[in-house]
C-alpha cells in the first residue's frame, strides 16, 4: 500500500512539473494588418486541458459588424492541415486540404467570405494573409499586433478558441451520432470578448467567456449558455489584451 502511495504521488508531482514547464514557455507572434492605428498586445497562459488549439482573434464594432481579423492559427486559416484527409474520416501522411466547419464558426461568418464549396471555414481560394496567421503557439504566448480602429473609439477584441475531440459528459460521440463535422470538434468552440477604448493606452484588460459557437458550425450563432462547457474553460487560463 505504501509503494501504491509513493508512485501515486510521484505521478502528481511530476504532472504538476510538466505543467508548470508548459506555462513558463512564451513565445511572441507579430502580426502585421494592414493598417495599424491602436497598438494592441495580447498575453495567453495556457490551461490544464490546453492542447494544440485553434483560435481567431479579431475587432467588431459594439454593434457586432465585424471590422478585421488580427490572427488565425495557420492551419485553420488556409484550409491546408498537417495531415490531409483522402476521404471523409481517413487521412494520409502528408499535409492537404482538410475541411472543418466546426472548428471556428462564429469567426468563419463574421469574416463571411465563402469558399467554392459554401462553407465559411477558410480554403486554399480564400485564405487569410500569410501576415495574420502563425503556426500554433506550444504553450503560453504574446501576440503583438493592432487595429486601424483610431481615437477615442469604443471597440470590441474578440477570440475564439476551440479543439478537436474535446468530449464531456455532455458533449459525446453519442450526440449526434451521424454529423461528422461535430464529432471533428464535441465540445464546442468558445467565444470571450472585451469592450476597449483605443485612447486606454497602458491599460490592460481581461477577454472573458461570452458564448459558444455551433456544434458543427452550421451557421454563425453565438449560444450564451455556457453551463454544458467544462474542461474547454481550462484551454488558457487568462486572455488579456493592453492597449500600447
Amino acid at each position: 500500500m505504501k509503494t501504491l502511495i509513493f508512485f501515486l504521488l510521484v505521478f502528481a508531482l511530476s504532472a504538476c512539473s510538466s505543467q508548470q514547464k508548459i506555462e513558463s514557455i512564451v513565445e511572441t507572434i507579430n502580426t502585421r494588418p494592414e493598417q495599424i492605428n491602436t497598438q494592441l498586445e495580447f498575453n495567453l497562459s495556457p490551461g490544464k486541458y490546453h492542447n494544440h488549439p485553434s483560435f481567431a482573434v479579431w475587432v467588431e464594432d459594439l454593434e457586432g459588424n465585424y471590422i478585421e481579423t488580427l490572427y488565425v492559427t495557420k492551419y485553420y486559416a488556409t484550409g491546408n492541415f498537417g495531415h490531409g484527409e483522402t476521404e471523409q474520416g481517413k487521412w494520409k501522411n502528408e499535409s492537404g486540404n482538410v475541411r472543418r466547419p466546426a472548428t471556428l464558426p462564429y469567426w468563419s461568418h463574421k469574416r463571411n467570405i465563402k469558399a467554392p464549396d459554401g462553407l465559411y471555414a477558410p480554403s486554399t481560394e480564400t485564405a487569410v494573409p500569410d501576415a495574420l496567421t502563425g503556426a500554433t503557439p506550444k504553450a503560453g504566448f504574446t501576440l503583438k499586433t493592432g487595429s486601424k480602429v483610431t481615437g477615442d473609439k469604443m471597440f470590441r477584441v474578440l477570440f475564439e478558441v476551440n479543439q478537436p475531440w474535446d468530449s464531456n459528459d455532455f458533449w459525446t460521440n453519442d450526440k449526434y451520432p451521424d454529423n461528422f463535422d461535430y464529432k471533428t470538434s464535441l465540445q464546442p468552440a468558445l467565444v470571450f470578448a472585451v469592450t476597449v477604448s483605443a485612447d486606454q493606452t497602458g491599460k490592460t484588460l481581461y477577454l472573458n467567456p461570452i458564448g459558444h459557437s455551433h456544434p458543427w458550425g452550421e451557421n454563425g450563432e453565438l449560444i450564451t449558455d455556457l453551463s454544458t462547457i467544462t474542461t474547454a474553460r481550462e484551454i488558457f487560463n487568462k486572455i488579456a489584451v493592453t492597449i500600447q
